[in-house]
């Protein structure tokens, strides 16, 4: 378990230890490393030194901690605490050391010295405790002033349909800043249920709701929750493979004014002759942006029904000009004799709107929009998005795509950096040349970067029906998906994998020979990959290999539990099913390979798990099976059914008469006669008592008076049923 779930564990279950006594504060603590700061104190237990403050308040810290209800997560350094929100410099009353410091000092750390820690807080007075458990500090938060009050003014525009930050409307080289307030992203294992995933983030008093039907969750934090530290701790859980904040992102393209030109970039990439192999017809290109023009002369014949994430509805119109400016590049109509001409000009588009006015969308619209067009049946999805593809949401709904044989394409950004985000095989991302074949000033780069394409003055349509040349990775993107889309058209039978790879082997190779981080693979050359694919030989027959690597064998689990596999393919992995006992339970489709089984679905004893991989050509592969023994709390079974019993002498109503008779009684259960009590009672007095499936009195009778005589038995069993048999006799 990671450090700091066991600390937080800890703080929950930790056995109290008697309160040290008061003493005499040192002054001042000046470790000079971070390595020098150790306590040996569970955080409820260090609480109780800190006597300033009053019971109610330790004990409503306590129960913050006990509960994980973080306020913030804060870095610890030289420069102070840095976090969400503003503290004062001190850093007071540090237990470090088995020492109760009255000041915290690390000013003579280094720049690159910080450690982590989280933050509770109860009105001003907060207490951090280290990522890694070994301090606990107080900090004094600042009360609010007017230069705060404007910033919380400013942060959201209340109404519509998510909280927005108010920012200019972007711009090339402008990334949008901030992530959407109380809300977070989440991977879960394969398998989890709703309701598991419902208990797990119910701890931060937030709710979950899934995107489709992937492991993919939106979750809704509490008013004043901290987004940062709430998705560190859900990060480490068991049982989820990521978390994390609902980044705000902004479009990879900036329009130049309209002027007659020349779709150079057709030429360069051999479109006309990829032309001659086909044009993308049967093909839908999911275009993620602000909308499409669907009354666009150049367009209106290639759309189909989409969807609008945004303000969830159907409505997909433009509302602002860079989806249909994207989606011109990617498929405008060809031979029409009008306008301009996209890359695939017979492929269907479906507008998927993910984006308000300002054209700024979510991870979380992102993934939204992705796996539902990939549930559409679209074969090929275009992003012009900066900083999707480090998203870990956002690539498993690409992987999730690409299961369903489809292929993600996405901006690589406009910022002239290196973003600096590893590479993915869950998408394509990709950068911009101009006409030169050379990267352009403004385009980002990375190893992540897999193709480029031209995206330096791209003629094409504009929304209300008139054309113009643009310029941006958001173009380059559309344009390599518009490639795409002509060779999945050309081969329909051929898995996304092998496009894929024909694609990249048949790109221009520029800058340093292979791949490298300004043009991935190169720049595209459609004509060259068209042949390839056109002479591609039959889809690949090799397997994928296959491992089951936690649990491992012969262990002992319960609840749920966590699986972990490992698969591999020539060509790639597309799913991974669990089996268990030889029943499919849960499938995933993005790497690292992990399910979630809720093992109390089947008795204790004995399981025998495999895992299967498949992959784009459907050859699929099974691990070996790893048998485990599987041991829950077993219920108790409630007893609620009564005994039966019997008086079988005398006879109900019998006249009797002499000096004695016998009273008996004889009686069952259906957990067993031993945990039988019964007792009998003559005219209302105990007589008799005993253990068993029968008992017997004898009665002097000579004694009775005249008259009728009740007898009555009582039966108990061990649950504490009960069941009366009563007779009459008279005398």
């Amino acid at each position: 378990m990671p450090v700091l779930a066991t600390l937080l564990l800890a703080a929950a279950s930790a056995t109290p230890v008697p309160t040290a006594p008061a003493q005499a504060a040192a002054s001042l603590c000046a470790p000079s490393r971070p390595s020098q700061l150790r306590s040996d104190l569970a955080p409820v237990n260090a609480l109780e030194r800190y006597t300033d403050l009053s019971p109610e308040l330790r004990t409503a810290l306590s129960e913050r901690i006990a509960r994980l209800r973080v306020d913030d997560v804060v870095t610890l350094g030289s420069s102070g605490v840095i976090g969400q929100y503003r503290y004062e410099d001190q850093i007071r009353h540090a237990l470090t050391g088995g020492q109760l410091c009255d000041r915290l000092d690390l000013s003579a750390w280094k720049p690159d010295m910080r450690v982590r820690a989280l933050v509770y807080c109860e009105g001003d007075a907060c207490v951090a405790i280290t990522a890694d458990g070994h301090v606990m500090a107080r900090l004094m938060r600042h009360k609010p002033d007017a230069l705060d009050a404007l910033a919380q003014a400013l942060r959201v525009r209340p109404g519509g349909p998510q909280q927005e930050l108010l920012l200019p409307p972007p711009a090339a080289g402008t990334p949008a800043n901030g992530w959407a307030r109380q809300r977070l992203l989440v991977q879960t294992r394969a398998g989890l249920s709703d309701k598991d995933l419902a208990k797990i983030v119910s701890t931060h008093g937030a709710k979950a709701r899934r995107i489709g039907r992937t492991q993919l969750a939106v979750v809704d934090l509490p008013a004043n929750a901290s987004e940062t530290a709430i998705a560190m701790l859900l990060a480490r859980h068991p049982q989820l493979k990521s978390a994390e904040l609902d980044m705000r992102i902004a479009p990879a393209v900036v329009p130049n004014d309209p002027y007659l030109g020349s779709e150079w970039h057709l030429n360069r990439l051999g479109a006309q002759q990829a032309w001659d192999g086909a044009q993308g017809a049967g093909i839908r290109i999911a275009i993620l942006d602000t909308g499409v023009d669907g009354t666009h002369p150049d367009l209106a014949g290639r759309l189909v029904a989409g969807w609008n994430f945004y303000d969830g509805n159907a409505d997909t119109s433009d509302v602002n000009g860079h989806g249909t400016a994207v989606a011109g590049a990617a498929a405008a109509s060809t031979n029409n004799g009008t306008g301009v001409a996209g890359m695939a000009g017979q492929a269907q588009l479906m507008p998927v709107r993910i984006a308000d006015p300002n054209a700024y969308a979510y991870w979380s619209t992102v993934a939204q929009g992705l796996t539902w067009a990939a549930d559409q049946g679209a074969k090929v999805a275009n992003i012009s998005y900066s900083g999707v593809a480090g998203s870990a949401t956002v690539q498993s709904a690409a992987s999730y795509m690409r299961s369903k044989g489809g292929l993600v394409v996405v901006a690589a950004g406009n910022n002239g950096i290196d973003e600096g985000i590893a590479p993915t095989t869950t998408m394509i991302p990709v950068s911009a040349t101009d006409d030169t074949d050379t990267l352009t000033s403004w385009s980002s780069y990375g190893s992540f970067v897999a193709v480029s394409a031209p995206g330096l003055n791209i003629w094409t349509t504009t929304r209300g029906g008139g054309y113009g040349a643009w310029w941006g990775t958001s173009l380059a993107s559309p344009v390599v998906a518009g490639t795409v889309a002509l060779l999945m058209s050309a081969r329909p039978a051929l898995p996304n994998t092998t496009i894929e790879s024909l694609l990249y082997g048949t790109a221009v190779d520029l800058g340093t020979a292979g791949r490298d981080p300004r043009y991935g693979y190169g720049r595209v050359n459609a004509a060259a990959a068209m042949q390839a694919v056109l002479s591609a030989a039959a889809p690949d027959a090799q397997a994928p290999t296959v491992t089951l690597n936690a649990p491992l064998a012969g262990a002992l689990v319960s609840g749920l539990v966590a699986i972990d596999v490992s698969a591999a393919d020539n060509i790639g992995v597309v799913r991974v099913d669990l089996s268990v006992n030889g029943t499919k339970v849960a499938s995933d489709t993005a790497a690292p390979y992990g399910f979630s089984w809720d093992s109390t679905t089947v008795g204790n004893g004995g399981v025998t798990l495999t895992a299967t991989a498949v992959d784009a050509a459907g050859n699929a592969a099974t691990s070996r099976s790893v048998t485990l023994s599987v041991s829950n709390p077993v219920a108790a079974i409630v007893d609620t059914q009564a005994p039966q019993v019997s008086i079988t002498s005398p006879a109900n109503g019998a006249r009797v008469n002499g000096n004695t008779i016998t009273v008996s009684s004889a009686a069952s259960d259906n957990a067993g006669a031993s945990g039988i009590r019964q007792t009998m009672t003559i005219d209302g007095q105990q007589v008799a008592s005993g253990s068993g499936a029968s008992l017997s009195y004898t009665w002097n009778i000579k004694k009775a008076s005249s008259g009728v005589h009740t007898i009555q038995v009582v039966a108990r069993d061990a649950a504490g049923n009960t069941t009366t048999a009563t007779s009459q006799v008279t005398k």
